[in-house]
This record gives structure tokens, sequence and C-alpha cells, in this order.
């Protein structure tokens, strides 16, 4: 089984990083919380750019870092590739040369990825010619990926990529980043404070506090759990991964199974070829609850649920409840009120009407 074990203890003034973690050697691996929260410090022990008193570290079976042994992998001599918030290409370079400059520092007989397929990843092959300074931010951080690639790493870091970037040009940069997730064999450690771009890429969550891990687990259970403070904020909701079965030519309406399920939910868009899976996001505050389907109502989606606990919200009109939608985890945030008037208890049958579904493509 391929994994990414890493515990570390780092103590600085003023903050410490305690973290025992065990992350999916595949796929995103999303570092979120709020600034100071020991992100960029967890990712910099992974990298060896910062060496905690204890450390373990073991990447798919290669072990990187040991101190109870005094085994100690430096930065240069672990294939790993790192993206930072800057690109930092070098200037005086044009971009082909900045990403064969990746390229070099592998023996041609290790290489796992190639210049032509790296280029064809990121679009960029109308820039090869160009030199940094002609280049906008999200090129420049496209290239930069690209040369991170470029060293076969067997193991990407990226420290906030999105950061320095409009929303512009993070809507350009997005897909780019959604392909590397689709057709690179590469784990990725995610750092982030973003909810949509963890929501958009991110298979594992990792909840991180004060430099200790509140939650760690996959995107979709972490985020439906009403003991975290992501299900307080007024972006909660969850992600579920879906697959398309159709579209309504008439209605301009794609529809899309839940996973495992024979439930489906509709959602005004663009057609997609049957067949496809494509991630879909549900916002607590857009589903509401009733004991009865309602046959009159402008709602498209009508689900049964069955509510599985509560808590209370951080608005005290508010609470939160948790649903199972087939096996599908949702969250509902409703009124006292409302909760009072249904009567809801664990284990009662509902339906959960979503009164929008935002597809994450």
């Amino acid at each position: 089984m391929q994994l990414i074990r890493a515990r570390f203890r780092l103590r600085h003034p003023g903050f410490s990083l305690d973290t025992d973690l065990e992350l999916p050697g595949r796929g995103v691996s999303a570092l979120f919380g709020h600034s100071g929260s020991g992100k960029t410090s967890l990712l910099r022990c992974i990298a060896g750019l910062e060496r905690a008193a204890e450390g373990f570290l073991e990447v798919n079976g290669e072990l990187w870092q040991d101190s109870s042994s005094g085994h100690f992998l430096p930065t240069h001599k672990r294939p790993l590739g790192y993206v930072f918030q800057e690109a930092s290409l070098f200037e005086h370079l044009s971009v082909r040369r900045n990403l064969e400059y990746g390229q070099r520092r592998i023996p041609a007989r290790e290489r796992r990825v190639q210049l032509e397929q790296a280029v064809e990843l990121l679009g960029i092959g109308h820039l090869l010619e160009r030199m940094p300074g002609g280049l906008s931010g999200g090129e420049r951080q496209r290239v930069g990926i690209a040369r991170a690639l470029l060293t076969s790493p067997r193991l990407l870091l990226m420290d906030e990529p999105l950061a320095a970037l409009d929303l512009k040009r993070k809507g350009e940069i997005l897909p780019y980043l959604e392909r590397l997730h689709d057709e690179l064999d590469i784990p990725v450690l995610y750092v982030s404070h973003s909810p949509d771009e963890v929501a958009r890429l991110a298979d594992h969550l990792v909840l991180l506090d004060d430099g200790k891990v509140l939650a760690s687990g996959s995107l979709a259970q972490t985020l439906a759990r009403l003991d975290l403070p992501t299900a307080h904020e007024d972006e909660a909701g969850v992600v579920i991964e879906g697959r398309v079965l159709g579209f309504d030519t008439r209605y301009q309406l794609l529809t899309l199974a839940l996973p495992g399920s024979s439930l489906s939910v509709r959602v005004a868009h663009s057609p997609v070829e049957a067949g496809r899976g494509l991630r879909f996001r549900v916002l607590a505050r857009d589903v509401s609850l009733s004991l009865e389907k309602q046959r009159d109502s402008s709602i498209l989606n009508l689900l049964p649920a069955r509510v599985v606990e509560e808590s209370p919200a951080a608005n005290a009109a508010h609470v939160l409840v948790r649903l199972d939608v087939d096996g599908a985890p949702m969250l509902a945030r409703i009124t006292r009120f409302s909760r009072d008037q249904l009567g809801l208890y664990p284990g009662q049958t509902l339906w959960a009407q979503i009164k929008s579904v935002a597809l994450l493509a």
C-alpha cells in the first residue's frame, strides 16, 4: 500500500509543530488551515528545509528521515519538487531553458516526466521561446510547476501556488492543476487556505490549527464532520464525486449520479459526455429539509435522506444537520425553529431539498 508517513516535532519561540500523519501515497492531500496554523512549517519539514528535533518521514516505502537513528536525507537528495507562491524563474533564461535546467538535475535514465509531456500538461508550448519578464503571473506559475515536474519527483509539494494570483488568473491555472491530478501518478501535498481550491483539487484533507492536526481523512467525510470548524463557516458544505448520466438538451440540464447510488442530481450546465466523472459541491446553506416529498416546488433536486446527527451552528438561531444520502454525506443549515417544527431526531428519514449544486470543473 502506498503511504506517506510523517511525524514531526518542531519548536520555535511562540510556535510549535506536533504532527503525526499517515497520508495516501497518491492523489492530492491538502494541508488546510488559517494563517499561522503550521501548514508551511510542516511542508518545510517534509522538504528537509527545517530539521525537526524529532522527525520521521517515509514516502511510499522510502525512508527520508528518522531522528531515532540519526538518518536525515538533505533536501537536495530528496526526490521532490517544490512549488512556491512565486515561480522564482531564472530571468536571464528563456522558458525552454528554465525547463531544461529542471530536467538536467535528473539523469536521463531516471526521468519519469519528459519535457514534451510537462509542456503539454501545463499548456505552455507557445511560451517556450519567451523570457520570464514578459509572462503573466499565471503563465509564470505554470512554467514553475512544469519545471518542478521535470525533476521527476516522487513527491510534489505546493505551497499556496495560487495565492499571489488574482481571481481571473486562478481560474486560468486551476484546470491545469486538475489535469496534473488526473494524469500524473505523483502524490501532491497542497498547502492552501482557500476552500474553493481544496474542494476542486484535494482527495484527502488535513486540517491544521496551532501546529496540531485537528483532522485527517477523505475530503468528503472530513468536510461533513460537525465537530470541526470547517462545518461552521459560511461556505460549509460537502464535495461529492459524481458521474455523468446524461444531458437534457431541451432544458440544458446535466444529470449526475451520486457515487455507488441510483440517486442523481441535475444541474444547469453545458453538455458533458456520459460516463465522465465530475466533482460537485453542495453548501449547507443550500439544503433545506422536508418530511414529505414536495410535488409543487421549483427546487430541482429532492433526495431521500437520513438524519445522522446535529450540532449548534455559529449563529445561535441555526443548527447544523448531518445527513446520509444513500451513503453520501451531506450537511444542512436550518433554523432551530425549523428543527423543532420538523421534530428532527437521529435516524429519521426525510427529504433533502438542494437549492443549488455547483460543478467544480
